[in-house]
């Protein structure tokens, strides 16, 4: 019986199905494209090789980016493999994170990049208004009030006085964090040297 159900519904069309008579006209089919938004494919890490990653470097440890602030190597044991002993700091957060990767085998690096913004605004809820170089604005970066509250208050102090300042922004995995701030007025107005 119920493949005779099935069968039966095969022969109709699809406003008969919902409830409708006749056949489906053009104009009833939503067969508009939908695309979602995507990045470029590239990914936010490279492999490298685990012994050859060295202090102040990077790494990813527990998926997130940090900066290498100790690195030992034990020796060859019974199995075959040295092994590198990590203690990291995240970049973002600020904790300290562990891990322990024979040498010989991959682990992954983030691509970690600066980028310097002159700031323009900062709301009520600690958004900043960033000017890119090509003239457009970037308003989705958070001042880091948990992070680091005396670069929060210099950044406050200088815009009020109504100083050109730029923030550098650091960027990794898809996340950024302002990380310093530059007085612009004052390097414009130093005379060049000869």
């Amino acid at each position: 019986r119920a493949k005779a159900a099935r069968i039966s519904t095969c022969g109709r069309s699809g406003s008969q199905e919902r409830g409708g008579s006749g056949p489906v006209a053009m104009a009833d089919v939503d067969d508009t494209e939908q695309f979602e938004q995507t990045d470029s494919g590239a990914s936010g890490t490279y492999p490298m090789q685990a012994g050859l990653v060295r202090k102040n470097g990077h790494i990813v440890i527990k998926n997130r980016p940090c900066k290498v602030v100790d690195v030992s190597t034990s020796k060859t044991g019974k199995h075959g493999h040295a092994k590198c002993h990590f203690v990291a700091i995240d970049i973002f957060t600020g904790k300290k994170m562990e891990d322990l990767v024979p040498s010989s085998h991959n682990c992954s690096v983030p691509f970690v990049q600066r980028t310097e913004y002159q700031i323009i605004d900062v709301d009520e809820d600690g958004f900043c208004t960033l000017l890119c170089e090509d003239g457009s604005t970037k308003d989705d970066l958070k001042l880091p009030l948990e992070q680091n509250s005396a670069l929060c208050d210099e950044i406050k102090e200088k815009l009020e006085a109504e100083k050109d300042i730029a923030v550098t922004v650091l960027s990794a995995m898809g996340e950024d964090l302002i990380i310093a701030v530059k007085d612009l007025s004052a390097s414009a107005t130093q005379p060049k040297a000869d």
